[in-house]
């Protein structure tokens, strides 16, 4: 088989006119598409219709037809009313350019049901480089079809959960926000609206993903930290395409949310041409638990004394959080800035 108007050596005629297997080359080739798990068939130009003169074991059972039932047949007779015809128009056009072509067909079966057929069509010519038969192999890729409508419809479900959850983050705020007016307490709206915020952040790239199980670790933390460095130069990421589970995004959002309004009142972000590196990686916990690690590490900010006397409200909503998914915040208070170390023991990954 070879496409036209290559430089290509034709393949050999199989036999002589009586029959495309006469002869020891046709023998071998015959018990080659016997044994092969590949449906196979042969059609002859030369006949009118171009019908289909050898099929395989194979072609039968993947079609549910008898030889004696294909045999003499155009193959169009495996098509049904949801074929799509722009396929059939390019094996059409490739029959008459001689060309090959590969394309995906929802083909039926004699009993009804359809399947999904890769087909790759492609001449066979003879000696003296003449068109002798058209070549054809059928895979059955029914299961690649499935899995990718069964996709299309978790992301389709993810989106639009996506959406409602961006209304749910909305409805929230203005309800603290509303609350905090009525009982005088704004500053503290304001700071709980910012958590809200950073959540909204963590889940709003991920969504589309969590139908699969797991989400990139990378594209939430950049969406939770990107307010605190608008000019893209202060904050250094350094990761790759790890993932975790969507449950994890809860304790990582909130908590980089807090380091970074950390650096920004008292740390390395407070200050021009201080910086953040921020680094994520699978791992081992203490007790041997494979684990998502997310390091903090700062500099260029003013320099450190000591561990500040409290906490503050924000890390320790984060403690709770991180103890909830049985992972802990390890913070150190170096002289140059914060390094802070952040492990969530993770299931899969």
């Amino acid at each position: 088989m070879r496409p036209s108007r290559q430089a290509h050596e034709p393949v050999k005629d199989l036999g002589h006119p009586s029959g495309p297997f006469a002869g020891s080359t046709g023998l071998l080739f015959e018990q080659a598409m016997a044994q092969t798990r590949m449906a196979v068939c042969l059609s002859d130009p030369h006949i009118a219709d171009d019908p289909i003169v050898f099929c395989n074991q194979a072609f039968q059972q993947l079609t549910g037809y008898d030889a004696e039932d294909i045999i003499g047949r155009n193959c169009r007779f495996l098509q049904g009313p949801d074929t799509d015809q722009r396929q059939v128009d390019k094996i059409r056009e490739a029959i008459r350019t001689e060309d090959v072509v590969v394309v995906e067909l929802l083909n039926y079966r004699k009993d009804g049901t359809t399947f999904w057929n890769t087909l790759h069509l492609g001449p066979i010519y003879d000696e003296e480089g003449k068109l002798k038969y058209f070549f054809g192999s059928q895979w059955d890729v029914t299961d690649v079809h499935q899995s990718r409508d069964e996709e299309r419809h978790a992301k389709a479900m993810a989106r639009e959960v996506s959406h409602r959850l961006k209304n749910v983050f909305a409805v929230i705020g203005r309800i603290v926000n509303i609350t905090g007016r009525s009982m005088d307490a704004k500053p503290v709206a304001v700071k709980i609206n910012e958590r809200v915020q950073a959540l909204g952040r963590s889940y709003e790239p991920t969504l589309d993903e969590a139908a699969l199980g797991t989400i990139h670790v990378g594209q939430a933390i950049r969406s939770v930290l990107s307010p605190y460095d608008p000019e893209g130069n202060r904050v250094h990421f350094n990761g790759n395409g790890v993932r975790t589970e969507p449950n994890a995004i809860s304790a990582i959002g909130l908590t980089l949310h807090e380091l970074a309004t950390n650096a920004t009142k008292y740390g390395a972000l407070s200050k021009d041409g201080g910086t953040v590196e921020i680094s994520w990686e699978h791992t081992k916990d203490k007790h041997g638990r494979a684990a998502l690690q997310v390091d903090w590490v700062e500099s260029g900010g003013p320099k450190i004394d000591g561990p500040p006397d409290s906490n503050g409200t924000g890390f320790n909503i984060a403690d709770s959080l991180l103890a909830h998914s049985r992972g802990v915040l390890e913070r150190d208070w170096e002289p140059d800035g914060l390094k802070a170390r952040l492990i969530i023991p993770i299931s899969n990954g």
